[in-house]
């Protein structure tokens, strides 16, 4: 039974629990993202975030207690290098533990743990969501006033065009199509009266 005893072993004695643990955290600064099981993410997330808070001064001092920890040259360098000035701003929760389910064989709890500012998805969505709200905010009343008048303005000369255009089309359209037909019913109607005039001399001269 635990009680009261905050450290989880982890079924290790301290020597090799250390070194295990100096393992998974330059495996984590140096990939940036590893897998392992619940336990020991967690406890390697309480050895790894105070190296990660030391990295923000570079000192010798800061670097010669971290390699205390870490026992490897390549993990310092790319720790004060890389990590520590994406970190700079950060006020602790360097990583960040994702659960992935279940290891076949032994049913053991696994996860994801990674360093927080290194995850490009999440960075994506941040940085899209700022810069929507640079533009909202970066209008002045100028141009939100004077916009909407270029649009109504052109949106009322371009129907004002088109409706001069029908209006002037279509007395022609009816013009010419009307003028054959006036033609034709008065060709139409000369024709009868031509022969009824032909009919009464004819008459005419019948009678005398």
């Amino acid at each position: 039974m635990r009680h009261g005893n905050k450290i989880n072993h982890l079924g290790r004695k301290t020597g090799h629990r250390k070194a295990m643990l100096q393992n998974m955290a330059c495996s984590l600064i140096e990939h940036k993202r590893i897998t392992t099981t619940i336990a020991k993410a967690k406890t390697l997330r309480v050895f790894i975030e105070p190296l990660l808070t030391k990295s923000k001064t570079d000192s010798t001092h800061s670097r010669r207690v971290v390699f205390s920890y870490l026992q490897s040259k390549d993990a310092v360098t790319e720790l004060f290098r890389e990590v520590a000035p994406k970190v700079a701003n950060r006020e602790g929760g360097y990583t960040r533990i994702i659960r992935t389910g279940y290891r076949l064989g032994d049913n053991a709890e696994m996860c994801m743990i990674e360093l927080v500012d290194f995850n490009e998805l999440y960075n994506n969505n941040e940085t899209k969501k700022t810069t929507r709200r640079s533009r909202r905010g970066g209008k002045t009343a100028d141009t939100v006033a004077t916009a909407p008048v270029e649009d109504v303005a052109a949106v009322e000369e371009t129907p004002a065009t088109e409706e001069a255009t029908v209006v002037e089309e279509a007395p022609v359209a009816e013009v010419v199509e009307e003028a054959p037909i006036a033609e034709e019913t008065t060709s139409n109607e000369e024709t009868p009266d031509s022969e009824t005039d032909a009919s009464t001399s004819e008459e005419e001269k019948t009678e005398e």
